[in-house]
């Protein structure tokens, strides 16, 4: 078999992260202080994927370039292919076509979070000469998801992209390994009502053709990070399965306690961190309560602050908030207080500033 390529897609204009997502990609803010496309490239990069194409948007796409570079620090090349705009998964596939070629592949969103990786996927996909692999997950809620129905052996059936009275508790998570069939199986669909090709509507035309698709059941957590709680959600889940204590900064008069990292350069004085928690380079707290699943980007200052279940990105300054939770600051915003509050819970873009 053909060495694995990778496709990700890392496009699209993030209207549910906005104001975050005016001045970022979505694929681009961080989790634990590690952007979202450094895990799916941990992901692929630990498949031994090579050689990947990334789908970048206009708006956003130099920023994915900057940060992803030459893809040497994964170990792969990468291709980047411009989506002008957004029209649908299997749309991206037929422009990633021509880098592809014949080779079968991972494609996987870029903001998207898988705790187990990629790997059993591929071992599914090579052992049973599958055409397909569609990698599911349980969901209380499926009407926002393409859902998947499988017969009594396991087998995949039908799939169907989000129905009104879904059929299974089974939701498409955001990844997937095709054979070079899924070219051809996209050529024959049309768009559906949204405008767009859907790649739920390719894997059954796939099915339809009678192509070998295989389920991996997601075992472990699937995050998608596509809005202001779900990012929150994420950045727990993920504190709280690799959050460590390491303590590389400077702590003066401060209580620590739990799996709290405190980054090279940071300086933490007269204050309480209780973990699991991250603060990042460079940064500075002062007299603040650094509470449970926070995570400080690099070079932020807080002083005078109470903050719990937030993240705050790189060099942003907070000052006299006597509380904030479940929360979202962009880079390089202000935020000062004056009076006391009650607990506040905000979602500020970047560069922006806020008087309270």
């Amino acid at each position: 078999m053909d060495q694995f390529k990778g496709l990700v897609l890392s496009g699209g204009k993030g209207t549910r992260l906005r104001p975050l997502t005016f001045t970022t990609a979505k694929q681009l803010i961080p989790v634990a202080n590690r952007p979202i496309l450094s895990y799916v490239f941990g992901h692929l990069g630990e498949g031994g994927i090579k050689d990947t194409v990334v789908i970048i948007a206009p708006e956003t796409g130099e920023d994915v370039k900057a940060f992803l570079k030459d893809g040497s620090k994964w170990g792969m090349e990468l291709t980047y292919v411009y989506q002008d705009k957004p029209a649908g998964l299997a749309h991206a596939v037929k422009i990633a076509q021509p880098f592809l070629r014949d080779c079968p592949f991972v494609m996987y969103l870029g903001d998207n979070l898988l705790q187990e990786g990629i790997q059993e996927g591929m071992e599914i996909f090579k052992r049973e000469k599958a055409d397909a692999v569609i990698f599911l997950k349980e969901v209380p809620d499926p009407r926002a998801f393409g859902v998947a129905v499988l017969d009594g052996q396991g087998k995949v059936q039908r799939l169907i992209e989000k129905p009104k009275e879904p059929p299974s508790n089974l939701a498409l998570v955001g990844v997937y390994i095709f054979s070079p069939k899924i070219h051809k199986a996209i050529e024959k669909i049309k768009p559906s009502w949204r405008g767009e090709l859907e790649i739920t509507d390719a894997i059954q035309e796939l099915l339809n053709s009678g192509g070998k698709i295989y389920p991996k059941i997601v075992e472990g957590w699937w995050l998608d990070t596509g809005k202001k709680d779900d990012l929150l959600e994420a950045n727990t889940i993920v504190l709280d399965t690799y959050a460590k204590r390491q303590i590389e900064g400077e702590v003066i008069n401060t209580s620590i306690s739990g799996r709290v990292q405190i980054e090279k350069g940071a300086v933490v004085r007269d204050s309480t961190i209780r973990g699991p928690a991250i603060l990042g380079e460079g940064s500075q707290v002062e007299n603040s309560f650094i509470g449970p699943y926070t995570s400080i980007g690099n070079g932020c200052t807080l002083k005078h602050v109470d903050i719990e279940h937030s993240v705050i990105l790189e060099n942003s300054f907070l000052e006299n908030v006597e509380r904030i939770e479940d929360s979202v600051v962009g880079r390089q915003a202000r935020i000062k207080g004056h009076d006391k509050h009650r607990a506040l819970r905000l979602m500020v873009g970047d560069y922006s500033e806020v008087e309270l």
